[in-house]
């Protein structure tokens, strides 16, 4: 069951691309981060390639997909959820520069995972946007839910650990910058998947007003991060998130 834990507050996702654990740490910026706030040391994703773990942190369920091509699936997801709800949620691609389906390189379809649910999109993405307006969204109305998905570069699944480290450097501060998060709002940052040969052991680092340096080696998963950010947003956990175990022991 949902843990009534915390209030409704903001809740912001970045997923970062194909980098074990190890690797991940490597960046001093991300380091930093674990240092100053809390870090899930035996956190793994669910399965390769990219696309299932996209769908997983967001509808509890890969759907039985192995491939990152494109499959309609029915209207669902936690992006479904809050608009059901009528809680304000949006989803920042970077590079989208035309539409979910459209826009070309370094943007990824297979990295937006809201586009896949169904009839509820039309066969258009209302909801996604580019990070364009995100600075003007964190110094006005920011949404609960804030996804963000850099492109295929800065989110390192074409470019160096370096690269990302160097834009999360100039992205997280952004949002902590933000009242929203200042506000008892929470940051994730994670990773869809590792790079093939760590059993797919990745980083999640989370980023809290007050959170002090904190490490846990809780067994948590994709499903747990949902189900965390359900529970801080006030819906019922979906598919597989309902049985895991949300990450509140960082936050005690």
């Amino acid at each position: 069951m949902p843990s009534s834990a915390h209030p409704i507050s903001h809740v912001f996702v970045i997923v970062m691309e194909n980098k074990s654990y190890a690797q991940a740490m490597s960046g001093p910026y991300t380091a930093s981060l674990a240092n100053q706030y809390a870090l899930a040391t035996n956190y793994y994703a669910i399965s390769h390639p990219s696309l299932p773990n996209y769908l997983a942190l967001t509808s509890g369920r890969t759907w039985g997909i192995a491939d990152d091509g494109y499959h309609a699936l029915p209207a669902c997801g936690i992006g479904q959820q809050l608009k059901s709800a009528g809680v304000l949620w949006r989803g920042y691609m970077e590079s989208m520069n035309n539409s979910c389906f459209n826009s070309g390189y370094p943007y990824a379809l297979k990295h937006n995972p809201f586009a896949y649910y169904g009839t509820y999109y039309g066969g258009s993405c209302p909801d996604i946007y580019s990070t364009a307006p995100l600075q003007s969204d964190l110094n006005g109305t920011t949404p609960w839910l804030v996804w963000i998905t850099p492109n295929l570069c800065n989110d390192t699944h074409d470019c160096p650990v370096s690269t990302g480290d160097s834009w999360l450097s100039h992205m997280v501060p952004e949002i902590t910058n933000s009242a929203a998060w200042q506000q008892n709002g929470v940051l994730f940052i994670t990773w869809d998947e590792d790079n093939g040969a760590a059993g797919n052991h990745v980083a999640t680092i989370i980023v809290a007003p007050n959170l002090t340096r904190h490490t846990t080696d809780q067994a948590y998963n994709h499903y747990s991060l949902l189900a965390t950010a359900e529970d801080r947003l006030g819906v019922p956990r979906l598919a597989s998130a309902a049985g895991a175990t949300p990450i509140n022991d960082v936050f005690r």
